[in-house]
């Protein structure tokens, strides 16, 4: 099976509580607080493996997470980080967010991206205490983790790629070029899913090859194996078409030229704008001999390359494989034309707010829900109440110090609040006092 689309599940792990603890020692009655910070959450990270061509090893799992962060300890000890969770990804992954923007392209080897940051450790009572504050008697909660479903995307990465209909010879040609084992035989659609091989020329140099299986006419439309492997042709620089030269199977190849040309067009226009170069296949046949001759100059007056092989025999593979090595040379040369769609389609920035570090007055929304109930919200205001410890009459206070410097009670009252009115905040509810 050749899986190259998945939906997964991504959670970062939840950072750690920060401790609440007063040094104890004798002789030392007022140590002072020694609370530690929480440990951090892991990532789940992903990462590009050389090994793999596929996706398959993740559909038996579709929801990944990293370890979580430890709680701190007294004495000032930090609680353990939590572990990164790393998947595996082929070279070629994208990866979209919910929306179906792309967020990463993974082509290099060791090439990493990480989906899901991990939530940062809660701060201990020692690091609140202050000149006005000897004995903080709160800490902070650990930050959940972040959770998304994300989609990956495999485009094989590929110089080369194999076009034509089936049964023209592009499995046979590829085993014949590359160390590459496709399954063959003399039956439509006997190639089932790409296959991939490294073909060597020269004394040093090398080139990947993709035999893309299922162009019909109608392909673009599905119609076949169709579109769901035409995207991977999307990354290769040139495209080897093949053709049955002996015609035996009824078709005439200039027609099935221009109705696989015309399904790359279809699908997409810059597939059509790619350079290609003609393979004339079979003609170890008789029929196939024949035709070459009417055939290459009808191919060369439209300004293709023609190449007469058998794909069977090995005739003229040799001087096709070395061309094709030459040409993919001169177009890895050629400076990568700039996608402006592309330029785009930037990762987002997001930024957390640091309730600590003085934030904007406006981060703060205050909602009339009903006549007498108002709703408090924004990023500060979830980030607090998700790091607040709701049981600790010390930390509730802290909060709410910080909320009503950043202006939450102006912003109350220009709302309409009045005495006695319910103001929510988070999972919790308070009344008004002026």
């Amino acid at each position: 099976m050749f899986l190259d689309e998945i939906e997964i599940e991504v959670k970062g792990g939840d950072g750690g509580d920060g401790a609440v603890s007063f040094h104890r020692e004798k002789y030392k009655p007022r140590g002072g607080p020694d609370g530690g910070d929480g440990g951090d959450g892991g990532d789940v990270i992903l990462k590009v493996d050389p090994g793999l061509t596929t996706l398959n090893h993740l559909r038996y799992e579709n929801s990944y997470a990293a370890g979580d962060g430890e709680k701190g300890q007294e004495r000032n000890k930090k609680g353990k980080s939590g572990e990164d969770r790393v998947v595996k990804v082929a070279p070629g992954t994208i990866i979209y967010d919910q929306r179906g923007k792309k967020i990463a392209d993974l082509t290099e080897e060791g090439e990493a991206f990480v989906a899901a940051r991990g939530g940062d450790g809660g701060r201990g009572n020692a690091r609140f205490k202050s000149s006005s504050r000897q004995a903080p008697r709160f800490s902070e909660q650990g930050e959940k983790g972040e959770m998304r479903q994300i989609k990956l995307e495999l485009k094989l990465l590929a110089d080369v790629g194999l076009v034509g209909f089936p049964n023209v010879g592009k499995s046979t040609l590829i085993s014949h070029i590359s160390a590459a084992k496709p399954k063959i035989d003399s039956y439509h659609f006997t190639t089932l899913s790409p296959n991939l091989g490294v073909v060597e020329f020269g004394d040093y140099d090398s080139y990947v090859v993709a035999d893309i299986p299922g162009l019909i006419e109608g392909a673009h439309r599905g119609e076949g194996l169709g579109d769901r492997f035409l995207k991977h042709l999307e990354r290769t620089k040139l495209l080897v078409h093949m053709l049955d030269a002996s015609g035996l199977e009824g078709r005439d190849p200039r027609q099935d030229f221009e109705i696989i040309n015309e399904e790359l067009r279809s699908f997409s226009p810059e597939l059509a704008k790619l350079p290609q170069l003609v393979a004339l296949n079979k003609i170890d046949l008789t029929a196939g001999r024949e035709n070459t001759a009417r055939l290459m100059q009808y191919f060369q007056e439209l300004d293709y390359e023609v190449y007469p092989i058998s794909a069977v025999t090995g005739e003229g593979v040799e001087v096709l494989k070395k061309d094709i090595g030459k040409k993919v040379k001169e177009l890895r040369d050629e400076p990568a034309p700039v996608d402006k769609k592309e330029s785009k389609d930037e990762d987002e920035v997001v930024i957390t707010p640091d309730e600590d570090q003085g934030q904007r007055r406006d981060d703060i929304t205050v909602s009339r829900v009903a006549p007498d109930r108002f709703e408090v919200s924004g990023t500060l205001v979830e980030r607090l109440v998700e790091r607040t410890d709701l049981n600790s009459e010390a930390a509730m206070s802290r909060m709410l110090t910080i909320l009503r410097q950043e202006g939450l009670h102006e912003k109350l009252e220009r709302a309409g609040v009045e005495e006695g009115m319910t103001v929510i905040i988070g999972d919790m509810e308070f009344d008004y006092i002026e």
